[in-house]
C-alpha cells in the first residue's frame, strides 16, 4: 500500500468513526421510537406508530411545547435588532475595546451553563419577574446572542462600503442606507442567526428549569419531569419529533442563505 493510499485510508476510517458515533444516539432514539413494546428498547421489539398516537393527543406535551415556542419567539425578537446592530458595529467600524467586547462574548461559553442560570435567577428574582416565560426568552437570548452576532459580523464583513458610499453621494440619509443597503447585505447572517437563536432557545433545558415552575415548564422541562420516574417509548418520539424539527429548521436555513454564512461565522 502506498503512503498516498494509506493516508487516505485512515483518514476515512477516522471520517467514518466520527459519524457512526455521532449518529449512534439519533439511531438508537430513532428506533426506539417506533417499538410496539412498553419500555425503550434496542432493537425494537416489533414496530408500531403507537407512542407518536400517544404524544399527538397529550394535552400536557402540546401545551409545554407552545410554551417553548413562546419562549423562542421572545429570544429571537430580541435578538434580530440586538444582534444585528452589534454584529454590523463589530465588521464596520473601529469600536473602543472591540478585542475586549469580542472576548466577553465568549464568556457563555466559558462559564459554567448552571453559573449562569443561577445568576439570572437571582437578578430576576430581585426584579420579581421569576417564574413567568418571557424572562425566560431574555434569559436564552443573553446566553446564546453571540451566536446571531456572529453569524451577522460574517455578513457585514463582506459588504463592499462603496455601495453605501454611493448611496450618501446619491443623497440617500443615513437611516435611508441602512435600510437600503446595510441591512438587505447583511440579511443572509440575520435569518441564519434567527434561525438558529430560534432552535438553541427552542431546546433550551437547564435555564429553563431554574427560571420556571411547575406550572408553565417548558417541553425539555417537562421530558426531563417525566423521565424522573420511567422511561417510555413516548419520549422517544418526542426526542425524534425535535430531531426532525432541528433538520428541518437547517435543511430551511441552508436552502434560503446556505449553511456557509454560518459557517464562516466561526
Amino acid at each position: 500500500m502506498t503512503a498516498p493510499l494509506s493516508k487516505t485510508v485512515v483518514l476515512w476510517v477516522f471520517v467514518i468513526t466520527v459519524l457512526v458515533m455521532l449518529s449512534a444516539p439519533t439511531i438508537v432514539v430513532l428506533g426506539a421510537s417506533f417499538t410496539s413494546g412498553n419500555i425503550i428498547t434496542f432493537p425494537p421489539e416489533g414496530l408500531s406508530l403507537k407512542w407518536y398516537a400517544k404524544i399527538a393527543g397529550a394535552s400536557d406535551l402540546w401545551d409545554a411545547f407552545l410554551r417553548s415556542v413562546y419562549v423562542a419567539a421572545v429570544c429571537t425578537i430580541l435578538a434580530i435588532p440586538v444582534g444585528t446592530l452589534a454584529g454590523i458595529a463589530l465588521a464596520k467600524y473601529a469600536v473602543r475595546f472591540e478585542k475586549t467586547i469580542q472576548i466577553y462574548l465568549l464568556l457563555p461559553f466559558t462559564i459554567p451553563l448552571i453559573g449562569s442560570g443561577i445568576g439570572l435567577m437571582l437578578v430576576f428574582g430581585e426584579a420579581r419577574i421569576l417564574g413567568q416565560l418571557w424572562p425566560v426568552g431574555i434569559a436564552c437570548c443573553v446566553i446564546n446572542l453571540p451566536f446571531m452576532i456572529w453569524a451577522v459580523t460574517a455578513s457585514a464583513s463582506s459588504l463592499d462600503p462603496d455601495l453605501e458610499l454611493a448611496a450618501a453621494n446619491c443623497g440617500a440619509p443615513p437611516l435611508s442606507t441602512f435600510f437600503h443597503v446595510t441591512l438587505p447585505a447583511v440579511m443572509p447572517g440575520v435569518i441564519s442567526g434567527s434561525l438558529l437563536m430560534f432552535i438553541l432557545a427552542l431546546n433550551e433545558f437547564l435555564v429553563s428549569l431554574l427560571l420556571v415552575d411547575a406550572r408553565i415548564v417548558t417541553l425539555p422541562v417537562q421530558i426531563y419531569n417525566s423521565i424522573r420516574s420511567i422511561i417510555t417509548p413516548d419520549l422517544a418520539a418526542i426526542s425524534v419529533v425535535f430531531i426532525a424539527s432541528a433538520a428541518a429548521a437547517i435543511f430551511l436555513l441552508d436552502r434560503l442563505v446556505g449553511l456557509d454564512i454560518f459557517l464562516k461565522s466561526k
